[in-house]
Formats: C-alpha cells, sequence, structure tokens
C-alpha cells in the first residue's frame, strides 16, 4: 500500500507541475482582436449566439460573473460568452476565465490563456479581481459541466459556493450569467464520479468526474478528454441583475448563494421554455 501511495504522489506532483502559473499578462489583447471576427462569425453560424443583458453589467472596474455551465470539456457556453464580451467591452478590458487545471494545461490550448483564462484556484481568483478585471466563474464545475442531458435545464453548483467568500473578500458585485444549450453539445449520459474514484484521478489529478457521453465522431466515449466535435446546438446566454454582497449580512454566504441559484434557475427555466426542440433550439 505505501508503494501505491508513492505513486499516487508522483503522478498527482506530475500533473500539477504541468499546470501553467497564472500570468495574467499572457492575455493578449492584440491576439483578441485579430482572432474575434472570424470566430464571433464561427459562433454565430455554428451555434446561433444569442447573448443578450450585457449592458446589465458594470461598465468598469473588478466584477464576479458567475454562470451555470454545460458542454463538458468543449463548453460552448463559455466560448460564446468571452467572444461576445469582448466584443461589446472592447478587448482592452481585462477580462479572465477560470477552467479546470486540465484544461489550461493540456497541449495545443495555449490560445485560451491569450484570452484570459487560468487554472481555477482561489489565489487566480485574486490576481485577476485585484488586477480590476472582470473575472468568469463555473462554481459547478465538472460535477455541472458533466449532469446528464435529461437535467440539461437544472442550476446544480454540487453545494460550492466559494466564490461568494471571493466576491465579500474583493468587495466586488456578483453578476448572475444564464445560459441554455450547452447541454445538448453532446449527449451526457452518466457524470462518472464513481469511475473517477475508481481510477483514483479524483486523487491524482483533481478530477472528480470521468463522464460517459455519446459524441461524434467517436460514438460512445468515456472521459471527455479526447477531441470531438461539440454538435451546432443553439447558444443562448442572459446576464441577470448584479448582486451586491454588501446588500446580506456578512458571514451570511448561504443567502447569497440563495439569490445566485434562484437567480440562475429562474432565467434558465424562462429561456427553455422559449425552446422547441433540442440542439435547434
Amino acid at each position: 500500500m505505501a508503494a501505491f501511495g508513492d505513486v499516487l504522489e508522483w503522478t498527482k506532483h506530475q500533473v500539477t507541475s504541468r499546470v501553467p502559473k497564472a500570468d495574467l499578462d499572457q492575455r493578449d489583447a492584440d491576439y483578441i482582436r485579430e482572432q474575434l471576427p472570424g470566430l464571433w462569425l464561427l459562433a454565430s453560424l455554428y451555434f446561433r449566439a444569442d447573448v443578450k443583458g450585457l449592458d446589465r453589467i458594470p461598465k468598469d472596474g473588478p466584477v464576479l460573473l458567475v454562470g451555470n455551465h454545460s458542454g463538458g470539456n468543449l463548453p460552448p457556453d463559455t466560448f460564446v460568452f468571452t467572444l461576445a464580451f469582448c466584443s461589446y467591452f472592447g478587448v482592452e478590458r481585462p477580462f479572465y476565465q477560470l477552467a479546470h487545471n486540465l484544461v489550461v494545461s493540456m497541449p495545443g490550448l495555449g490560445s485560451l490563456r491569450k484570452f484570459g483564462t487560468v487554472a481555477a484556484n482561489h489565489d487566480n481568483a485574486v490576481l485577476a479581481l485585484k488586477s480590476n478585471g472582470a473575472l468568469l466563474v463555473y462554481p459547478g464545475g465538472d460535477y455541472e459541466v458533466f449532469r446528464p442531458s435529461w437535467k440539461r435545464h437544472e442550476v446544480d453548483f454540487g453545494g460550492r459556493k466559494g466564490y461568494v467568500k471571493l466576491a465579500r473578500e474583493a468587495g466586488v458585485p456578483i453578476v448572475p450569467i444564464a445560459s441554455v444549450g450547452g447541454q445538448e453539445a453532446a449527449l451526457f449520459l452518466d457524470r462518472g464520479q464513481w469511475l473517477a474514484k475508481l481510477l483514483r484521478v479524483d486523487k491524482m489529478a483533481r478530477l472528480k468526474s470521468v463522464p460517459i457521453l455519446l459524441a461524434p465522431p467517436w460514438g460512445l466515449a468515456v472521459s471527455d478528454m479526447v477531441p470531438r466535435l461539440p454538435l451546432p446546438t443553439k447558444i443562448s446566454i442572459e446576464v441577470q441583475e448584479p448582486i451586491a454582497v454588501d446588500d446580506v449580512q456578512a458571514g451570511d454566504d448561504d443567502a447569497i448563494n440563495d439569490r445566485v441559484l434562484a437567480s440562475l434557475q429562474s432565467a434558465v427555466d424562462r429561456m427553455a421554455a422559449r425552446r422547441r426542440f433540442p440542439i435547434l433550439g
């Protein structure tokens, strides 16, 4: 058992050591400016991107954007919202997104860091907000993003509410970002939390889910680490009214978390009711 434990610790070290340190200077406004027209055209045609309510986000200064999350390791909601934010506010406004360690360290995805993507941890989040940036977080993480497709319209952070403490510490408002459509980019069958424990990747790579899904071109797939083609699902996103954390008694994180969840779920229900068909929207 001791030998196995040593192997486990060695593997964990190898994974974490490959995660790039957060360097906000890796965000490249010139690169975003060059890529934005083509990528926004792609998002508009392939995902029929529909983003509303961007005027509800404060025009400047640090802000915590908190969204429900869908689409696995290739989340079209993040792709669409990032492009919409940069188009609306301009590429010069600092904007960052938190992502799982494995996403930011994957070969071939270095361009994400040029768009402002950094590894999801508290220190990186604080750094982004202290730099006067807007920060997009998905508290549900892999728990929410790999939920079965028949639960696609459920907002579920899995009990995670560390983002509230982050907003309090930074003294910034929380703006809920509601989206629908992303969980139709593939057919997600099971979160695979049991499989993550069986394979010990929950210990080695902080990966709590090894999902089982159906997606082109592979058909049935176990895990979402192999590149796949997302289905051309319509992505609809709606920004909600800001929530000021100082409006609620200090220390009552549950009250703020409940308000954020209620805001998101209400918006998701409203948008889902307008959606006639899966994928087609």
